[in-house]
């Protein structure tokens, strides 16, 4: 079994309060969630405004499909998202 994790760092440009960040947030792990198979929280930067880090967990039996299914998450966010940026995205395996 493999498992690989991704730690993404995203700046929310727009959001102008907490909960404008949530409510960002929360469409984003929803959709990956949902379009990905993968599991996602955020996992820190809780108490500030325009930044966010956002954790996806892949398992597999390969580590191809994991690391697959792992950077077409960052490549979507990029693309699909404009109102956030990716500043830094990292996978780790275990």
């Amino acid at each position: 079994m493999i498992i690989g994790a991704c730690v993404i760092e995203l700046r929310l440009p727009a959001a102008r309060s907490l909960k404008q960040k949530r409510g960002q947030l929360q469409s984003l792990l929803t959709r990956l969630r949902r379009e990905f198979n993968l599991a996602v929280a955020e996992s820190g930067h809780n108490d500030v405004w325009q930044s966010a880090q956002i954790a996806m967990v892949a398992v597999s039996n390969e580590r191809d499909a994991a690391e697959k299914a792992l950077r077409r998450a960052v490549q979507w966010i990029e693309k699909h998202r404009p109102d956030l940026d990716v500043v830094a995205a990292e996978i780790e395996w275990r």
